[in-house]
């Protein structure tokens, strides 16, 4: 069986994927939570869930990125069961990668803030180019490791290689639309967001395929 030398890669990035994501959190505020007991908002539908209601833009905030960056952990991981080997430069590429993810809390904390002043932009162009910028880490890193099959597998299908490149390919192309959209309306921003998300968690036709040669040819080396 060929040794996989990505290991301490992955496992060092699914850290950085955990830690932005727990950040997340960390931008919901409980109201009333610093009150008093006696100061606390009555439980009925005036009281305590008129309160939550008014949080809906942190909630979807949250919900949005938590969203994105769980997709983006599992396309991470698609890629590495291709890779199978590492060097410096992959390693730099990575991190620049995971830079831009651990900073996804914080325009998502802007973003949260903002949402309810339509007129008011800046956070979603940030919250839009974020997620631009780190799409566009993600296609040079797979452009990278697969260049002539540069740090992939052995006998690994080239055309399949080719056809997952044109897939991500759309990925900077629709989030450069997100983040062009964010400067004129900031409620499409987000909503588009998720939906994008949606759609990067189904893996295309040629990714699954060379996924299941990969794991064939894993199991015919073992």
């Amino acid at each position: 069986m060929s040794e996989k030398e990505t290991g301490r890669l992955e496992a060092f990035s699914d850290g950085v994927f955990a830690v932005a994501i727990t950040l997340l959190i960390l931008n919901i505020k409980i109201p009333g939570i610093d009150l008093p007991a006696s100061q606390l908002p009555d439980d009925s539908r005036n009281g305590l869930w008129h309160v939550l209601l008014e949080e809906w833009p942190m909630l979807a905030a949250y919900v949005t990125s938590f969203a994105t960056i769980g997709v983006m952990w599992l396309n991470h991981h698609r890629m590495f069961t291709h890779i199978k080997r590492t060097n410096t430069p992959l390693m730099l590429l990575n991190l620049l990668l995971l830079l831009f993810i651990v900073f996804v809390p914080v325009p998502t904390a802007l973003l949260a803030e903002y949402l309810v002043r339509l007129d008011l932009h800046t956070a979603a162009v940030l919250y839009g180019g974020t997620f631009f910028l780190t799409a566009c880490c993600f296609n040079i890193l797979w452009r990278y490791a697969s260049y002539d099959n540069r740090l992939l597998g052995e006998n690994v299908d080239s055309h399949s290689v080719e056809t997952i490149s044109r897939q991500y390919l759309f990925g900077p192309m629709l989030y450069l639309i997100i983040f062009a959209v964010a400067w004129v309306n900031t409620l499409a921003c987000i909503i588009l967001s998720f939906i994008l998300a949606l759609f990067f968690a189904l893996p295309g036709p040629s990714l699954r395929t060379l996924s299941e040669k990969v794991e064939i040819q894993d199991k015919k080396e073992a």
